[in-house]
């Protein structure tokens, strides 16, 4: 899975995406992007005072989740 851009039209690959970003690409909630953060799963960065999420760790965290009914 890439995450390319937010804009479909610029063939520039996003380095990170802020925490907006990353709800509207994943449909993941803020408080569960947060609590990822929090817990270490989902590796952030801070810039001043805004968040953003390295491109490679978002595709990361998303890969390690679990497998549905793998179980």
């Amino acid at each position: 899975m890439r995450f390319e851009t937010m804009a479909t039209n610029s063939p520039v690959r996003r380095a990170a995406f802020t925490i907006d970003e990353t709800v509207v690409m994943t449909g993941v909630g803020r408080d569960l992007i947060y609590e990822a953060i929090k817990s270490g799963r989902l590796v952030a960065r801070k810039l001043g005072r805004r968040t953003i999420i390295p491109a490679d760790a978002l595709e990361k965290f998303i890969a390690h989740l679990p497998l549905v009914g793998a179980g």
